[in-house]
């Protein structure tokens, strides 16, 4: 599960909060229906038009994501692929189509189905990394979502403060009043700006973050791939593709 997804949405909006507390504030002042109506419904309104239908409809697809992703056993990966490697080594290519349904990933498993089928070489790297570019673009653009959003808060909390602002002035008989009116119109401004960066774009950072160890992780597929059409020695396989992981993560496994 996302757990540093949820600790850090909670540690900087509790900070914020504890620290509008213990400067004497009033929780219950925080909260505005008509500045979080203007906030967040004009947000998801402006960002629904800079995207279409179904680029829309990944959002909740996203959100699970970000919330329940469990970041692959790279070194696990790696000692499967150079299994795999001795294993074709000594009984030919064709062991791979036995192997096949026991592959979860769709990616790999696309992968060794074209070598399986004696596919070039060139030709599977070509195929994979195409399907490897498409990937990142459906990356970029679920990121692209909350990014627009993050950008769009902050100027969505200006007119609900500039709306908050023109109803003072009009009010200007009531001079006892103007003081928390004033107030309640500038919460919307702390709804758009504290909503943008503590919400929309960390969720994006957080995509953006998922995607490129998911791409890493890819690479490292059509390398192993490669390495296994190519008959390389398994040790060779082993240190060709501990490239790919962190020196950290190369440390632990060493271990």
């Amino acid at each position: 599960m996302g757990v540093t997804t949820i600790i850090g949405f909670i540690i900087a909006a509790g900070c914020l909060v504890l620290a509008y507390i213990l400067d004497g504030g009033d929780i219950s002042s925080l909260f505005r229906g008509t500045a979080a109506l203007i906030v967040f419904g004009g947000t998801i309104g402006a960002t629904t038009m800079c995207f279409s239908l179904q680029e829309l409809k990944t959002v909740p697809k996203l959100i699970k994501i970000i919330l329940f992703h469990k970041h692959p056993d790279e070194v696990a990966l790696i000692e499967q692929i150079v299994d795999l490697s001795d294993k074709v080594r000594r009984e030919g290519v064709l062991y791979l189509e036995k192997q096949l349904p026991q592959i979860d990933d769709d990616f790999m498993r696309k992968g060794i189905q074209l070598v399986v089928d004696g596919t070039d070489p060139e030709l599977v790297r070509m195929i994979m990394e195409t399907e490897l570019y498409a990937m990142q673009e459906r990356h970029s653009a679920g990121a692209g979502v909350f990014e627009a959003a993050g950008g769009f808060a902050p100027t969505m909390g200006i007119i609900g403060t500039v709306l908050g602002l023109v109803h003072v002035l009009g009010n200007l008989d009531s001079p006892e009043t103007l003081g928390p009116a004033i107030a309640l119109a500038f919460i919307a401004t702390l709804y758009g700006i504290g909503s943008a960066n503590i919400l929309w774009l960390p969720i994006a950072e957080k995509l953006k973050n998922i995607g490129k160890k998911e791409d890493i992780l890819r690479e490292l597929m059509l390398e192993g791939i490669l390495s296994i059409q190519s008959g390389y020695n398994p040790l060779l396989v082993r240190e060709r593709l501990t490239a790919f992981l962190r020196p950290r993560t190369q440390y632990a496994g060493e271990e």
